[in-house]
């Protein structure tokens, strides 16, 4: 097979106050075309900074020695990506390699319609014309799985779910057909049949053009299914590589061994009895619609759901993307104003914390991760001295398994799965009665998830807090909820006790998600043909 990415000795050092951190310590690997290896590890053990020095991303305040060899997309001699200069750069840019990044909503510019960001590579490679490229948008959109392709080419970033907004930037990377996708946690912000039906495309773009795809995830049930090579990272390193089975089958670093055995499995989490107390959240009928321009009629996106948590209860709420999930918890946060039918809350102020779905976006750049943790806080009257609050601050994240100096950095110094665990101290700052945690794992690698669970499990216990646990994670659902009601639509098509939901579905949408989630063992791959 042609090889189309080789990296040797790569390091990559940052510069923040006081000194360098190391993220890459002399990484090599390689990819050739028609391959898929996935590069896998703990949030800061360096993949995301290799995945983006492959396309010479990295910010100015990285310093980067070794080799990165990109083969052009007319097949000639490979070029050194740390040794061309911008023009060269910028013709690898989108043709040789492209990206997909991990946080979409950074990577779409909010002001400019998805359709004409899609068509953004090619008209920087001058390719087709205006109709061509807004045709071609269109194609990419249906490839990737958005309903109504035509229309929603001229939609905005924000009037697409996070799901949906993911799709967006695949299809922007699969625009010039690049013979090497980088694709960086592609799959994190996805429910599980919209994630087999993406892992299906990257499939196609190996099997059909001879693609090599540079994956970084921390789903191993994805690797399990299209990896034929996995190379696992920590603290900078490549502790080991091997192909996909045998890596499952005998992992021979006790790193990966860790990985492995951090995996949730479905099934094995004991059955529990809901708690009977008082309601703390009660809906009926609820609708929730967003309202149009121009006052045309609203978008429906919660139908008449009723439902109730109880005092110290779990409940989890699953469904596809744009199934209203996200909008229900707004809604019980008060976020969102309600359309119709009854929802009553009854937490006193200050005693709600809400764990966002992209902890990109639900911090302040412009404050550091402590003064952010610490602004429920302030906002709340707590009375405490700055040492007091200090020494709060490094007790929560101490909590959320951060380092308490890290209360210094300023969230782009953290990796997507350390920002997301800043944001799970900063929603249990103030003592909840009730937390609603929007994918709370869905940036974090199986063994910080392991952790993280193993937290909010405890934590539940010990504080008694009432919680609505919103994922797309099948078994993540099974591990901590009492309760689960699937949406489809909008609509609440399925509740019940958790092992009943998922074990003894009624409803066929329900045993389709349940069909659709990725089993972390290479042996069956009954979903995704190689």
């Amino acid at each position: 097979m042609t090889e189309l990415l080789r990296i040797e000795d790569l390091r990559v050092r940052f510069a923040v106050d006081g000194g360098h951190v190391t993220a890459v310590d002399g990484l090599d690997l390689t990819v050739s075309a028609g391959e898929i290896v996935a590069l896998v590890g703990e949030s800061g053990s360096g993949k995301t900074a290799t995945a983006t020095a492959v396309l010479g991303l990295l910010p100015d305040t990285a310093t980067v020695t070794g080799r990165i060899l990109l083969r052009p997309a007319d097949g000639s001699a490979p070029l050194d990506v740390l040794d061309v200069d911008a023009r060269q750069l910028r013709r690898l840019r989108g043709t040789a390699a492209a990206m997909v990044f991990q946080e979409p909503s950074t990577a779409l510019n909010p002001v400019y319609p998805v359709g004409w960001q899609i068509a953004e590579g090619l008209r920087a490679h001058g390719v087709g014309g205006r109709a061509a490229r807004r045709a071609r948008a269109v194609e990419l959109l249906d490839a990737v799985g958005i309903p109504e392709p035509r229309t929603r080419v001229d939609h905005y970033p924000h009037q697409f779910s996070g799901g949906q907004r993911q799709r967006v930037v695949i299809a922007q990377a699969l625009a010039l057909d690049a013979r090497l996708i980088v694709a960086d946690e592609p799959t994190s912000a996805l429910d599980v049949t919209v994630q087999a039906e993406i892992l299906e495309l990257l499939l196609r773009c190996r099997t059909d053009f001879g693609t090599g795809i540079l994956l970084i995830t921390h789903n191993m049930g994805v690797v399990a299914d299209i990896a034929d090579r996995v190379a696992v990272m920590h603290r900078g390193q490549i502790v080991e590589q091997a192909g996909v089975d045998a890596l499952f089958a005998t992992p021979a670093h006790a790193y990966t061994q860790e990985l492995l055995a951090a995996i949730p499995v479905p099934g094995t989490t004991a059955t529990r009895t809901p708690p009977a107390g008082e309601p703390i959240v009660a809906a009926s009928q609820l609708v929730v619609e967003y309202p149009r321009q121009l006052g045309r009629g609203g978008t429906r996106a919660v139908d008449g759901v009723s439902f109730h948590i109880a005092e110290g209860e779990v409940l989890g709420l699953v469904g596809e993307s744009g199934s209203g999930k996200t909008t229900i918890g707004r809604a019980v946060a008060g976020l969102t104003p309600v359309t119709g039918g009854t929802l009553d809350v009854r937490t006193p102020a200050g005693k709600l914390g809400y764990v966002f779905q992209d902890p990109a976006t639900s911090f302040n750049p412009l404050l550091t991760i402590g003064d952010s943790i610490a602004e429920p806080l302030r906002v709340h009257g707590r009375d405490l001295s700055r040492a007091a609050t200090g020494r709060r601050v490094g007790e929560l994240l101490e909590q959320v398994e951060l380092p308490a100096a890290y209360a210094g950095r300023y969230p782009h110094e953290l990796s997507g799965g350390q920002r997301q665990r800043a944001g799970l101290a900063r929603a249990l700052a103030l003592g909840p009665r009730l937390l609603i945690a929007d994918e709370p794992t869905s940036a974090l690698d199986v063994s910080v998830q392991a952790r993280i669970l193993e937290l909010l499990v405890r934590l539940h216990r010990e504080l008694g807090f009432a919680a609505l646990f919103i994922s797309h994670d099948l078994a993540v659902v099974e591990a901590v909820a009492d309760r689960v009601m699937v949406l489809l639509d909008g609509v609440a098509v399925e509740t019940g006790d958790t092992r009943q939901v998922l074990h003894e579905p009624v409803h066929p949408y329900t045993r389709r998600l349940i069909d659709a989630a990725p089993v972390a063992d290479p042996r069956r791959r009954a979903r995704v043909a190689r």
